[in-house]
């Protein structure tokens, strides 16, 4: 008989883990959230998502109302070629990551490339801060 000392946290996290993080408000559902890095550079920013085993064809990549969308979905292969499945610890269906660009984001300019299981959409900046000075008409 084994004994194993019971710890309520571990628990928890486990729960958490099983069916993912908390859903929002209006957030799109989602089975689980892939991990992402946001980088800045002088002239650029930079979106790493992390998608092992997710066909890059099957991710999309949208612009609504200055929100990038990063969207797809990791299907479980069935295969009965390796034998029966007895632990599974990686997360499979649909998934959405969205993030608000910075207002000197360059729209027009979003780029998205992918390498060893990674996705980097890539987001030049605009020259200056993207607003404009209003000049004051005296009378």
């Amino acid at each position: 008989m084994h004994v194993v000392r019971w710890n309520p946290f571990r628990e928890i996290d486990e729960i958490f883990g099983r069916y993912g993080q908390t859903r929002y408000l209006n957030e799109p559902a989602h089975d689980w959230r892939p991990l992402v890095d946001i980088r800045e550079t002088d002239d650029a920013y930079a979106v790493d998502v992390e998608l092992p085993a997710v066909d890059p064809k099957e991710v999309t990549v949208s612009l609504e109302e200055g929100v990038l969308h990063i969207s797809g979905e990791r299907k479980l292969e069935a295969s009965d070629d390796f034998g029966q499945l007895h632990r599974n610890e990686r997360r499979y269906g649909k998934f959405t990551r969205s993030f608000r660009l910075p207002r000197d984001a360059d729209a027009d300019s979003i780029k998205a490339s992918a390498k060893d299981g990674v996705i980097t959409v890539r987001v030049a900046k605009r020259d200056g801060n993207g607003g404009r000075t209003i000049s004051i008409d005296v009378e």
